[in-house]
């Protein structure tokens, strides 16, 4: 649950499903503080209002109800209709609105495309605000997503200099190499996690893909750098151990297989994606 300020009010936003939620019972302070459910269900007695919700449905919701719809739609508008949130999700199975209970964030809830409708009827004035503020919002969040992304690549890159300090120590000493011979042992290696977690090593993905710069690594998502991250740890303590190469490549493939299938069921992964 996050918060923004559209003209001094503050409103709630959250996520279900990876779209945006935003509280129409705290734009409909904007119009009466006192009575927000009061606001909300002149809103949604219109015709206007109930053809707009039923579209909506129609396109994003595979399980709305279509004649419970048409039930609402041939009694919008008249004196003696009335529609509250909680009947609208009910009778139609609607998914654009949410009730949701609590003492701080509680109330309707509304897919930003119904919210910043009601915020039209609201205040068109108001509406442009609350608009400004959510696109703030979704820009930070990005940023720290992005800021994310870069934090667990830098965490491959520290990691990867435990794991090459771990093959001076382990593998290249005692006997003193020559620096070509070194590079071609930290290569090897380093192709000991690619062929782990990407199942190909780094030179076989160069030519494979002549016309992207960087490596396999910098096109690598979140999950598969968290990945990188931990196996780089573990084969600089299984170099320590004595394992043989070929013995460490089918650990850490398997742990590898292990990690990204948890990895990728993760809720917290699939947001940072």
């Amino acid at each position: 649950m996050k918060k923004i300020n559209a003209r001094g009010l503050q409103i709630y936003t959250f996520q279900r499903n990876e779209n945006d939620y935003i509280s129409l019972t705290d734009i409909a302070k904007y119009k009466d503080s006192e009575r927000t459910d009061y606001i909300i269900q002149n809103w949604m007695r219109t015709m206007d209002t109930v053809e707009f919700l039923g579209i909506w449905e129609k396109i994003n919701n595979q399980n709305f109800k279509p004649i419970e719809f048409d039930g609402f739609k041939n009694k919008a508008g008249s004196n003696s209709f009335s529609l509250t949130p909680k009947r609208w999700i009910e009778a139609v199975g609607a998914v654009g609105m949410i009730n949701k209970s609590g003492r701080y964030g509680g109330g309707t809830f509304a897919h930003k495309d119904i919210a910043f409708e009601f915020a039209t009827w609201i205040s068109p004035e108001f509406k442009l605000y609350l608009i400004k503020e959510f696109q703030r919002l979704k820009v930070e969040e990005n940023e720290r997503l992005i800021l994310g992304w870069d934090a667990k690549r830098m965490l491959t890159k520290i990691n990867y200099k435990i794991h090459t300090d771990s093959i001076k120590e382990n593998i290249v000493l005692p006997q003193k190499l020559s620096v070509k011979d070194a590079t071609i042992v930290y290569a090897n290696e380093a192709d000991v996690l690619n062929m782990a977690l990407f199942g190909i090593a780094a030179q076989d993905w160069k030519s494979k893909n002549k016309n992207k710069e960087g490596n396999m690594r910098d096109y690598a998502d979140v999950t598969q750098l968290v990945c990188l991250a931990n196996l780089e740890s573990l084969n600089a303590e299984f170099i320590r151990q004595g394992l043989e190469q070929k013995e460490r490549l089918l650990r850490l493939n398997a742990i590898a297989i292990t990690q990204m299938k948890s990895l990728s069921n993760n809720p917290t992964m699939k947001k940072l994606k």
